[in-house]
């Protein structure tokens, strides 16, 4: 079970299933809880945006898939190129949904050095 953005309970294992996604310690990549909720919180994005937006962001589930979410995040926020999936979400205005918004979370502190939450906060100020 895992908390939704309004607080309500969900479980997230048949659309997890459905599409194809491990969780947290399938195969032993994910190593706590707070790397656990970061994944999760991957996956979300990529349900909120397909359900407020319309956004079929097939590309990023698929990294969150065959990566996790902690390995795509840092991919994404390194990446010398801004993702089309940033450009739908500015366009929409919804970069709450960003990976870099995600990066700045206090709950996900501890997955992130000061270098990666400068880069994220450095992506998003433009934007703000």
């Amino acid at each position: 079970m895992h908390r939704n953005a309004e607080g309500a309970m969900v479980c997230l294992r048949p659309l997890l299933d459905e599409l194809g996604i491990r969780l947290a310690n399938d195969g032993g990549e994910m190593t706590n809880e707070t790397e656990r909720r970061f994944h999760l919180a991957m996956v979300e994005i990529y349900q909120t945006a397909k359900r407020e937006l319309g956004y079929n962001a097939k590309r990023f589930i698929q990294m969150v898939s065959d990566q996790g979410g902690l390995a795509t995040a840092r991919q994404l926020l390194w990446s010398d190129q801004i993702s089309d999936g940033f450009e739908t979400l500015r366009q929409h205005g919804r970069l709450d949904l960003s990976v870099g918004a995600h990066v700045l979370k206090e709950e996900f502190a501890e997955l992130f050095t000061d270098e990666d939450r400068r880069r994220a906060r450095d992506r998003l100020a433009p934007f703000r």
